[in-house]
């Protein structure tokens, strides 16, 4: 289970101890530091088999990716940490100019992918959704590894978002071309 404080913090204060802190990733909801809890196993293999799957599809000139790092800021008081980003490397490049900074970014990302797992459960999603889309992230993907779905969330050009459920087969991410995922390939 995740571990919540009790005692509000600053954006500063969270800022310089996810930096010092060694052995946790944290976040910050809504004021509060709450620490990602441990993942199974299972939820290890498909963040690895994803990351090698979708790192293969992009253009390292165009794009990086942060697997369990990068820090997505929606306001002050609230930064979370997903367990898949895909980052433009104009936004990296501007982080290399402090690179002893947090892995932070408030501009909106092409894809956040959440994963789920039997330590989180649902918890750890559904108040992060709405966030990701105030955010304005391109595409959101929820991944049920067990049930073989990813749900998406696709943000239109008048800022909606539409969600679409896939139960199996290739998804093709529409925000980067040429990026998808078999969800029938991939690890239980």
């Amino acid at each position: 289970m995740a571990t919540t404080t009790t005692v509000r913090v600053s954006e500063a204060e969270y800022r310089e101890f996810a930096l010092g802190d060694k052995t946790g990733d944290w976040e910050l909801v809504d004021g509060l530091l709450r620490e990602k809890p441990a993942m199974t196993f299972g939820h290890g293999r498909v963040i690895y088999e994803l990351t090698v799957r979708i790192a293969n599809q992009l253009d390292p000139n165009a794009y990086a990716m942060r697997i369990n790092h990068a820090r997505l800021r929606v306001s002050s008081g609230t930064y979370y940490v997903p367990d898949l980003a895909v980052i433009p490397v104009a936004l990296e490049q501007r982080n290399l100019a402090t690179p002893r900074a947090l892995d932070a970014y408030s501009e909106p990302l092409p894809l956040v992918i959440e994963i789920w797992s039997p330590s989180t459960g649902d918890y750890d999603f559904d108040p992060k959704l709405p966030d990701y889309q105030q955010r304005g992230d391109l595409e959101i993907w929820y991944i049920h590894p067990y049930e073989r779905t990813l749900t998406a969330w696709r943000r239109e050009s008048h800022g909606t978002y539409r969600e679409s459920l896939y139960r199996g087969g290739m998804v093709q991410a529409e925000s980067i071309p040429g990026v998808g995922v078999d969800l029938d390939t991939l690890p239980e």
